[in-house]
């Protein structure tokens, strides 16, 4: 049973999975909003409740322009776990201190979109990929782990699991299930109230802590968007 939710704000843009939000969200009785100009501020929605969702640009603006705070992970959060979770070797380099004993290497930028995350190869593919971005810029870096045949994404609200879904590979939900509840008993109050985990299993490491992403913007990735609505909802606070 959900408390009565905020207004949804929503890209007008047509995508699969704001449809199967925007639904859901609708058959609790509550309101969703599609926005087309959204930089600019709708009067109707002055002093109401919202809740965001979509892509960075579009939630960053609401929040500025309606006066909310979105929570997410800080990007050092995942560098704070124990080993045991992540079953490999993280860190963040400022671009220029990359050397070539570093590589091959998975790297995504702090700066979310500044370029596609993924392995590299070499150096020179690094350099080659990322030119025109200063060498100061931080990338967190992750040794890699090249056996990985399961990806979960986990919705967490106040540190209880409310909805899982394999959206690469296959395997055990119940494996899967019982690896993030162990995590979230763990890592009570290290995590943001709302938060999107992402593990992946692996035949070398077994289970572990592949990302955390903010719930404002994680896409759905099979999970039922019924379950998850306090998630999105909880992830924009109102002032």
């Amino acid at each position: 049973m959900h408390h009565k939710l905020p207004v949804l704000l929503l890209p007008e843009k047509s995508d699969p999975e704001f449809e199967v939000l925007a639904t859901a969200w609708l058959k609790t009785g509550a309101e969703v909003r599609r926005l087309g100009k959204y930089w600019i501020k709708d009067p109707e929605l002055e002093g109401r409740a919202i809740a965001i969702y979509g892509n960075q640009p579009f939630a960053f603006v609401l929040a500025q322009i309606y006066g909310t705070t979105l929570i997410a992970p800080d990007d050092e959060l995942i560098l704070r776990l124990n080993e045991s979770w992540t079953k490999r070797l993280l860190s963040v380099k400022q671009k220029k201190d990359l050397q070539i004993t570093d590589f091959p290497i998975f790297i995504k930028p702090l700066v979310p979109k500044m370029f596609a995350a993924k392995v590299f190869q070499s150096l020179d593919e690094f350099t080659l990929f990322t030119q025109g971005i200063a060498g100061q810029e931080e990338m967190l870096t992750s040794t890699i782990i090249d056996d990985i045949t399961a990806e979960v994404r986990c919705f967490i609200k106040d540190g209880a699991l409310k909805e899982l879904a394999f959206y690469e590979g296959s395997g055990d939900t119940e494996a899967a299930t019982d690896f993030i509840n162990d995590f979230l008993h763990n890592n009570n109050g290290k995590l943001p109230a709302v938060v999107v985990v992402d593990i992946a299993f692996s035949g070398s490491t077994g289970w572990f802590i592949l990302e955390f992403n903010a719930c404002w913007g994680a896409g759905l990735n099979g999970c039922d968007a019924g379950k998850i609505l306090d998630c999105i909802s909880g992830a924009t606070i109102n002032a």
